[in-house]
């Protein structure tokens, strides 16, 4: 089971300000409820899976090789 603590100690990228991406085999529930309980005063939260590779910018440097290295990158159109 994922800890609080698990999520503080994770070498995740911050991606940008209030931005955290985590990689992790967990059901995606039990990330939900480590960073909820890792967060001061209950702020707004997202936890969402990605399927492939997001198209992104004006992120901390290495977040865009973090991701690719981690995900599906779509087919070409």
């Amino acid at each position: 089971m994922l800890r609080p603590h698990d999520v503080r100690g994770s070498s995740t990228p911050r991606a940008g300000p209030g931005l955290l991406l985590i990689d992790s085999t967990e059901h995606l529930s039990a990330v939900y409820h480590a960073l909820k309980w890792s967060l001061p005063d209950d702020p707004a939260l997202v936890v969402v899976p990605l399927h492939g590779t997001p198209k992104l910018r004006g992120l901390a440097p290495g977040t865009t090789t973090w991701l690719r290295r981690r995900t599906v990158r779509p087919p070409r159109t």
